[in-house]
């Protein structure tokens, strides 16, 4: 539980875009340290502008979340810079869709090398600068939030990589939650699992590494594509909205945290089937008619 962010450090991967980018702003207003992390160039730059325009201590760095080296080299300049962080946001993400077996080896390796690795690093980097600081003061207070998604609580169709990668977040940080409580009262963990908001996650491929620029989509991850960018686009909630709720849940020590929690019926049916033994229920339940649209367009041709 965080209640006092004046003069506490924030490190915020994907803080060019969505989620990063507005908890930035937050921090910023609340007299945060900002470490900003970002794969994408022109946005870390227009973020570090805007945060250090608005008053903050910033340290800007271009990273690929997923490059072991590339993080070990930005956890030693947050030290040296500002010290353990207090709030610690593994956010950087991509999005994927089609049919699962459609997927190219690259396809997995740079989803899951972003969602999971990008996850796995900023834990393991940065949870033990947060355990010393803790232990060298008792009123030292820490949070980690790791950006999963409500496809890390279901398996909607032709996202295969996607689902496969947010429910290794979701198990990754209810471990990390229940592993801190063992060891500490002065550091909390948290889980983000939105659901459709436009944050600039759907326009992913725009920074696909080069060496993924001479595949060609297949068909299912065109369909899934422009889905996905129907749903982002009409999404009523916005990235400021789910980065409150993100600040709230520092304050509350909530674990899960939730852009649409009525989707949460979804999840329910699920884990109903599986306590069940019963077969995956029909994930369209609620909106046959994107589920229609979809069979559809993929058997069609």
């Amino acid at each position: 539980m965080i209640d006092n962010f004046q003069g506490k450090t924030a490190v915020l991967t994907g803080a060019g875009s969505g989620f990063g980018l507005e908890c930035a702003r937050i921090g910023a207003q609340l007299g945060m340290n900002l470490v900003l992390v970002d794969v994408q160039g022109d946005a870390l730059a227009s973020a570090e502008a805007e945060m250090r325009a608005a008053g903050a201590n910033v340290l800007a760095r271009r990273v690929d979340v997923s490059d072991a080296a590339q993080m070990e080299a930005l956890a030693a300049d947050v030290m040296a810079t500002f010290g353990a962080p207090n709030f610690v946001f593994n956010n950087a993400g991509v999005g994927s869709a089609g049919l699962i077996w459609e997927n190219s080896v690259k396809d997995w390796e740079w989803v899951l090398g972003v969602n999971v690795w990008g996850v796995v690093h900023g834990v393991r980097l940065f949870t033990p600068m947060m355990l010393a600081a803790a232990k060298a003061d008792p009123a030292w207070r820490g949070h980690i939030v790791n950006t999963a998604s409500m496809a890390g609580l279901l398996t909607p169709p032709n996202m295969g990589i996607y689902n496969v990668s947010k429910h290794a977040v979701v198990a990754l940080t209810e471990t990390l939650y229940q592993d801190l409580r063992l060891v500490t009262d002065q550091i909390g963990a948290s889980v983000l699992c939105p659901y459709f908001v436009a944050t600039g996650i759907s326009q992913s491929h725009r920074n696909k590494p080069a060496a993924m620029a001479d595949e060609k989509p297949t068909k299912s991850q065109l369909i899934g594509q422009a889905m996905t960018d129907k749903a982002v686009s009409s999404g009523r909630v916005t990235a400021a909205e789910v980065a409150q709720a993100v600040f709230n849940a520092l304050r509350q020590d909530q674990f899960y945290i939730y852009s649409h929690p009525k989707a949460l019926g979804n999840a329910r049916s699920r884990f109903d089937a599986i306590v069940a033994g019963t077969n995956p229920p029909d994930p369209f339940a609620e909106r046959p008619e994107i589920g229609q649209q979809l069979r559809q367009a993929l058997r069609a041709g």
